[in-house]
């Protein structure tokens, strides 16, 4: 049986064992407008059930339900409110537009990349971590004119783009970027995208993290596929070098940093063969994909390291407000229409 991911729901990656995620669910009306400053922490426990004779079947259960009184019963806005409407058909335009956009991409590579799949992978990868790139590029530019103070999404993207590095070391290793055609289409998609991304972020970072979030839904079915048809060749094949520093090496700050659905330390990969390299990159991409779902509630990320000892325990919690906005509009009106203040910046590290 295959596991599946999509751009609205998506299978865990497997683990070997059950563990507990904390979910922040901020005390806001609506999932789409600006969050409070405090929130409330729950635990949200999720069993991921592995067969490991195949390796392939994921199980996600949810033992938490969402809190229905703080997301209007269904998790979008009110549509008995002019604005909830209107945002609601904005949600909606920007998901369609970002699916067809998507799905165009997709049947151009499986044109060119029918049966050449670790130059599809390469490709996939180098223009995988653009978004990352746009979106530090932006808030980079908020926090220079004051509008943004809030390390934690400069952490992660970061922590996203260097796993994605990784990814695409391990496709050049492979052979992936051998001929010249696929190096110039890749790179040139990837500069095409850079741009696209920034003005969408700039726009709407809720669409930019929903085309994201699509793009690494898409990534996960790929390698998903690619596991299945060639599992039995793969586990006789040797890992590269890249993967094994990357994955087992003793510095796996970054390599946590990105799995904001999880604590630190919760997924330590055990690296033999080109297989478990396989299961560990789709792995990776399904952290990416709900990481995306999460940023898509403006104000409703933070990094793992960023929770105190025991953070994921179920207490009630209370973040200090920090400066921020939702797009360059957003920035512009909120810059306008307050004074100047000391803003309190997280911490790069504890």
């Amino acid at each position: 049986m295959a596991s599946t991911l999509s751009c609205t729901r998506f299978s865990n990656p497997p683990f070997s064992s059950p563990f507990k995620i904390n979910r922040l669910l901020s005390t806001f009306s609506s999932p789409y407008s600006r969050s409070s400053p405090c929130i409330s922490r729950k635990v949200c426990k999720v069993h991921a059930a592995v067969l490991r004779e195949k390796e392939e079947k994921v199980v996600l259960e949810k033992t938490c339900p969402p809190d229905e009184s703080k997301q209007g019963g269904s998790g979008k806005p009110p549509k008995n409110s002019p604005d909830g409407s209107l945002e609601s058909w904005a949600i909606k335009i920007e998901q369609s537009v970002n699916i067809f956009l998507t799905d165009t991409v997709i049947k151009i590579l499986d044109t060119l990349y029918h049966d050449r799949d670790y130059a599809r992978f390469f490709v996939l990868e180098t223009i995988a971590r653009v978004p990352y790139f746009a979106f530090m590029s932006v808030l980079h530019m908020y926090e220079s004119f004051g509008w943004w103070r809030r390390a934690d999404y400069l952490k992660v993207h970061f922590a996203e783009s260097w796993n994605e590095m990784h990814h695409l070391l391990i496709m050049e290793e492979l052979g992936g970027n051998a001929w010249w055609f696929d190096r110039f289409l890749a790179q040139h998609i990837a500069i095409f995208y850079y741009f696209m991304t920034v003005l969408m972020y700039a726009i709407s970072p809720r669409m930019a993290y929903h085309f994201s979030e699509c793009v690494e839904s898409h990534a996960f079915e790929t390698y998903d596929k690619f596991i299945k048809a060639r599992g039995e060749e793969l586990k006789k094949m040797p890992a590269p070098e890249v993967a094994l520093r990357y994955y087992t090496g003793e510095d796996l700050y970054l390599f946590d940093e990105f799995q904001t659905s999880r604590a630190p330390h919760s997924r330590r990969p055990k690296i033999e063969n080109l297989y478990d390299v396989f299961m560990n990159v789709r792995d990776d991409e399904a952290e990416h994909c709900k990481t995306m779902k999460v940023c898509q509630i403006h104000g409703n990320l933070r990094s793992p390291h960023s929770y105190p000892e025991g953070g994921y325990e179920d207490k009630p919690g209370c973040i200090l407000s920090q400066t921020d906005c939702q797009g360059i509009v957003d920035c512009i009106q909120t810059s306008l229409s307050s004074s100047p203040s000391k803003p309190k910046v997280e911490h790069l590290s504890e």
